[in-house]
């Protein structure tokens, strides 16, 4: 078991969370700016700005609404200032997505426009869950119990699944991953739709080793939700998988 280091500053949670969100968000920013640069994007300045608004309105809406779904039993107790602190980023990605759908439908923007967002996205949520990390038990994002090798204390005492460092793990895992497909001629939109199916199939596995309040046949929101954006994603998710199909009908208008 590796215990969970004890510097000063963690016992702050509050402070070190901020300090890393923060980090995420600029770095995510300039990241952003850095790659729209090297490609030749067809949306206009204009429109993109508009677009990130709707993402940042939609993760923000998104992330509170689902964060106090996690534990149902707590809504009618929950201040304001709860409220505002409660957060998910796979409520912030479902929000953020549906977000920009709207603001794209409002503004007449009928191409995709996510795949710019991969690489930033990334790197900010790698960030972020540094935070989590390191503010261990004092954030809701640890693990159960556990004697598995990995099992870290993660400032409770108990040997607990590392949830935040897997993900980080992951994270980094598919950063290879859009990192060697970079160059692919890809269909415009792919590359994003490839990160949040794979993010959102790691959230539905890992939700099964974290203490969660199940909502609906013993599953928990953050299971339904991955569920649903795979069910949003069928037409993509049938086209990669099973290619021959597509191909079929591509032959017969020919």
């Amino acid at each position: 078991m590796i215990f969970f280091p004890d510097f000063p500053l963690f016992e702050e949670p509050g402070k070190v969370h901020y300090i890393f969100e923060c980090l995420a968000f600029v770095v995510g920013i300039r990241i952003y700016n850095y790659h729209r640069k090297s490609i030749n994007d067809p949306i206009s300045d204009k429109n993109r700005l508009l677009i990130l608004f709707g993402a940042v309105l939609g993760a923000f809406l998104g992330s509170r609404f689902i964060a106090i779904l996690e534990d149902p039993g707590r809504i009618a107790d929950l201040s304001l200032l709860e409220l505002y602190q409660s957060k998910t980023i796979a409520g912030g990605f479902l929000g953020g997505l549906f977000g920009v759908e709207l603001m794209k439908k409002g503004i007449g923007v009928r191409i995709a426009s996510g795949d710019v967002y991969v690489f930033p996205i990334l790197i900010a949520v790698f960030i972020g869950r540094i935070g989590c990390f390191v503010t261990g038990i004092k954030e809701p994002t640890f693990g159960n119990p556990t004697h598995f090798f990995f099992a870290m204390d993660l400032g409770d005492g108990i040997p607990r699944h590392p949830v935040a460092l897997y993900e980080m793990f992951y994270l980094a895992l598919l950063y290879g991953l859009f990192y060697g497909i970079r160059k692919r001629n890809l269909i415009n939109g792919d590359r994003f739709k490839l990160f949040m199916v794979l993010y959102f199939l790691y959230r539905f596995l890992v939700e099964f080793i974290k203490p969660y309040h199940p909502l609906f046949l013993r599953l928990s929101i953050i299971h339904l939700i991955s569920l649903f954006l795979f069910i949003y994603y069928f037409k993509f998710l049938k086209r990669i998988l099973i290619p021959s199909c597509y191909e079929n009908q591509r032959l017969r208008l020919l």
